[in-house]
């Protein structure tokens, strides 16, 4: 049974005969056509990395990033509409500080990922509102050690050893299924993302791009941190020289 077009789409607190919202799945739609953003969850962190798509070149560089820092331990990486992405880290950092405030402890990436569910599911209730497009990436290190959680559009959340969002999706999932990510370390893990992220970019179709890094884990003394600079040169060579393999074979 299909309903496009025939007005279940116009609201998101409306179902469709077939038991569908189809405002959520327009919104996860806005994540597909978004370029791609992975995380690693390793033995000793967590890593991630993101395609950022470059729209023009009169843009600075590093500009519009979209990784961003929630808490000292946690970093988010997202994949959809930029300012969406901007809104759920602001609130994200909210809940956060609110969880400091209360508990005098740094906040369980669990617990974030919870709450940032609950607060997107609630855009999906009501037709004075859209739901937010993008899914959202949270990872770091707390008393369970390094964390890996993905928030929907749709408001719910899964934990993973390894995340994939964005329209290169399939193929980067592919990729990390084939690596033992509870034996890498996040060195190595940072290699293997910016990898990924090369490989899953379509040159023909998509324009230039900038490889986004971040890591947390024991190398950065449990901080969220971009990854420095030669490390990042070092990691972009070897994903554009492994890239560069792949298509002589």
């Amino acid at each position: 049974m299909t309903s496009i077009g025939t007005g279940y789409d116009l609201s998101a607190s409306t179902y469709s005969p077939d038991g569908r919202i189809f405002q959520i799945e327009y919104a996860a739609k806005a994540v597909e056509n978004s370029g791609t953003a992975i995380g690693l969850r390793v033995k000793d962190g967590v890593v991630f990395a993101v395609e950022k798509l470059v729209n023009s070149k009169l843009l600075v560089p590093s500009s519009n990033r979209r990784i961003q820092t929630i808490d000292r331990h946690i970093g988010l990486a997202t994949s959809g509409l930029l300012a969406d992405g901007r809104h759920i880290g602001n609130r994200a950092r909210e809940e956060a500080e609110n969880y400091r405030d209360t508990y005098r402890a740094p906040t369980p990436v669990k617990a974030l990922a919870d709450r940032i569910g609950l607060y997107v599911q609630a855009y999906t209730l009501y037709s004075s509102v859209r739901p937010f497009g993008i899914s959202a990436i949270f990872g770091g290190i707390d008393n369970e050690g390094p964390q890996l959680y993905v928030v929907e559009p749709s408001g719910i959340f899964y934990g993973y050893h390894g995340a994939a969002v964005g329209k290169g999706r399939q193929l980067a999932k592919t990729e990390l299924e084939k690596l033992d990510l509870p034996s890498l370390t996040t060195q190595e893990a940072v290699f293997e993302a910016a990898r990924i992220i090369h490989l899953v970019h379509d040159d023909s179709k998509d324009k230039e791009f900038e490889l986004e890094l971040s890591w947390v884990g024991k190398e950065t003394g449990g901080l969220h941190l971009p990854v420095p600079h030669d490390l990042w040169v070092e990691a972009d060579k070897r994903g554009r020289e492994a890239l560069d393999e792949d298509m002589v074979d």
